[in-house]
C-alpha cells in the first residue's frame, strides 16, 4: 500500500478498507468474447475496489462484479490497471451506481474522527 505524503489530501469519497472478498468478474475481451473469472479484492470502499485479477482488461472497460459472499451484483468501470513485480495484475474499479451497498458495509467519510467511548466514572469489579 502506498504511503501518502503529508501534504496530499485523500481523493477518495470514502476511506478504503483492506479486506479480501471473493468476486466473480463478468465482461468482454477485445475480440467481443465474453469471459467470467474469479478474483479477490485487496481493498474496498463504498464506490469501488482494488481487485487482483488474472484477466487482461483496459481502462474504461465495463465489468459486472458479483460478490460471492452476498450474491450482490454491480456494474463497474475499470479506472486503473497495474502489475507488480510478481506479475500479479491489480485493477481499480469504480461502481456505476453509487447508491448500491455492494459490500454490505458502512464506511466512514474521509477526515472523520474515530468514535471514542466515554469512560465510566465508576469502575466495576
Amino acid at each position: 500500500m502506498a504511503i501518502l505524503h503529508f501534504r496530499c489530501k485523500e481523493r477518495r469519497r470514502t476511506l478504503r478498507v483492506s479486506i479480501t472478498v471473493p468476486i466473480t468478474v463478468h465482461g468482454q475481451d477485445e475480440n467481443g468474447d465474453k469471459f467470467r473469472v474469479k478474483a479477490k479484492s485487496q481493498s474496498v470502499n463504498r464506490h469501488g475496489a482494488l481487485l487482483q485479477i488474472d484477466q487482461v482488461v483496459v481502462v474504461g472497460q465495463m465489468l459486472i462484479l458479483v460478490n460471492e459472499n452476498s450474491d450482490r451484483t454491480v456494474e463497474s468501470r475499470v479506472v486503473s490497471v497495474r502489475r507488480d513485480r510478481e506479475s500479479k495484475t491489480f485493477v481499480g474499479v469504480e461502481f456505476i451506481s453509487a447508491d448500491s451497498n455492494f459490500w454490505h458495509m458502512s464506511f466512514p467519510l474521509p477526515g472523520a474522527r474515530p468514535l471514542r467511548r466515554t469512560a465510566d466514572s465508576k469502575a466495576t469489579a
